[in-house]
């Protein structure tokens, strides 16, 4: 529960005569997969008065403060083990909202299921989504989010028109792409290390229905659900591919692709009754009996190796007997599987989970995620989950984008597979790597300084580094994976 004291900066000489800060503040803080857990000073501000109060009550400490919106990242982005969390989810207003163009200010810690209720029924879905609802539009915009659209739409970034971003100093920077561009660029992904996002301004895209075409497209290799993305993306609104990470042998890789498009105007007859919120809602239930706040539970006795790969199994060949075959369904049924059962992580147990993704150049693609699975395969710990998507290159500092594929794995944690987990982690990681591949801030919980220096040019490295020191010269903002990756200053 603790941090070593190296991960514990004392950034001014702390007297006997300082107040230590109220025991009522300090609570247990977890990544959202559960594989790790700390102690922090909690401060939950409504104002960027009340963040820069916080600020200030952790600089008298001589105690750094890390960012948390709502705590979505799967690893350790937002634990600061014995310092300050700054949690922002009460900054939850709509500041401005025009439906004749779809551009919307809000606080950093309204939510993508706040966004979409808001907008929805005037005709506008957020341009990037992740795959839950529950993301933070500050935290989102601080890992440069994507989506199953990454491949046409980018990331979130590339809707950004701008932010406010409050230093650790005290100054405040509207940044855009023509006012503090350097910062815009390397605020956005740089996970909260420069300043806070107060509010932020971004565009919503324009939708005629509630509803989506989608195609089921099972596929019996990786290299052919890679051909099919390749014939796809040109024309898909939406294209993402289940992976089995227990196919072998002629089987690796199989799974089911879904390709997604918008509905053109006029092709819903009920546009209005399909964009409205009810609508969208997920059902509480399974087959309108089984509460899904249960299924968690009903899930646990299956996580293990031979439950999953019957699961999977049963799940490919029943897409396979069914085929190639269309239906609709609404933008929230489609965009935020995860949502579908809440608190789902709870079933990998005790250890948590967490999750690896690497992004490598198209070319790269077949060679390197076969070679990964092959390798869990081998280390006796496959993953229960893997999700392939396309993307594009981005302008920004920290960018993961690369002109080509990612593919996460989602990993049980348990304490007899920890350490040999994140040995593989790093092994899948150099083969990343040697391929020009990249690596994501929200998702990683494994990675070494080294890995980061491996994939992140010296130039962009210093360049931010410099930003750092210009904005945060004490290095007041601080987190786990900041200590872990940058290391301390």
């Amino acid at each position: 529960m603790s941090s070593s004291p190296a991960a514990r900066p004392r950034l001014v000489p702390v007297t006997s005569a300082t107040p230590p800060l109220p025991l009522d503040h300090l609570e247990p803080v977890s990544a959202w997969g559960g594989s790790s857990r700390v102690l922090s000073w909690v401060y939950r501000p409504t104002t960027a008065g009340g963040i820069e109060e916080a600020f200030a009550l952790a600089r008298a400490r001589g105690l750094s403060v890390g960012l948390r919106g709502a705590g979505q990242s799967y690893g350790d982005a937002a634990l600061n083990a014995e310092n300050v969390c700054l949690d922002l989810s009460r900054m939850t207003r709509i500041l401005a909202w025009d439906p004749s163009t779809g551009v919307i200010t809000v606080e950093p810690g309204v939510t993508i299921r706040q966004l979409w209720q808001y907008t929805l029924e005037d005709g506008w879905w957020p341009s990037i989504v992740p795959g839950t609802m529950f993301v933070s539009l500050g935290g989102a915009a601080a890992m440069n989010v994507h989506g199953k659209n990454a491949f046409k739409a980018g990331t979130l970034g590339e809707h950004i028109h701008g932010f406010e971003l409050l230093l650790p100093t005290g100054e405040r920077r509207t940044c855009s792409r023509t006012e503090n561009a350097e910062l815009f660029h390397a605020a956005i992904g740089g996970f909260g290390m420069l300043g806070c996002i107060t509010s932020i301004t971004f565009s919503m895209t324009r939708v005629h229905s509630g509803l989506l075409d989608v195609e089921a497209i099972p596929t019996r290799t990786l290299d052919e659900m890679l051909d099919v993305f390749e014939q796809r993306h040109a024309t898909a609104d939406y294209l993402v591919g289940w992976v089995d990470g227990f196919g072998t042998g002629t089987s690796l890789g199989r799974g089911l692709i879904h390709q997604a498009n918008y509905l053109a105007a006029g092709v819903d007859r009920q546009p209005a009754q399909t964009l409205r919120t009810a609508h969208q809602e997920l059902p509480p239930t399974l087959f309108g009996v089984f509460p899904k706040a249960l299924m968690w539970r009903a899930m646990r006795p299956l996580m293990h190796p031979p439950g999953v790969r019957l699961v999977n199994a049963a799940k490919y060949h029943l897409s396979a007997r069914q085929g190639r075959h269309h239906y609709r369904d609404s933008h929230v049924g489609f965009a935020f599987l995860f949502d579908y059962i809440p608190e789902w992580k709870r079933a990998y147990g005790p250890g948590g989970m967490i999750e690896f993704q690497s992004f490598v150049p198209a070319a790269e693609a077949s060679r390197v995620f076969g070679a990964q699975l092959v390798r869990a395969q081998r280390a006796g710990i496959v993953p229960y989950l893997g999700v392939l998507k396309r993307h594009r290159t981005d302008p920004f500092l920290l960018s993961y984008g690369v002109d080509g594929y990612s593919l996460a794995m989602h990993f049980q944690v348990t304490a007899a597979n920890r350490a040999r987990l994140w040995a593989l982690t790093q092994d899948m990681g150099t083969v990343a790597h040697e391929a020009g591949g990249r690596f994501y801030f929200a998702k990683d919980a494994t990675f070494t300084r080294q890995t980061l220096a491996d994939y992140l040019a010296a130039e962009r490295f210093q360049q931010f580094r410099a930003l750092k020191a210009a904005c945060d010269p004490t290095s007041l903002l601080q987190t786990e994976l900041y200590r872990r990756l940058f290391g301390t200053d």
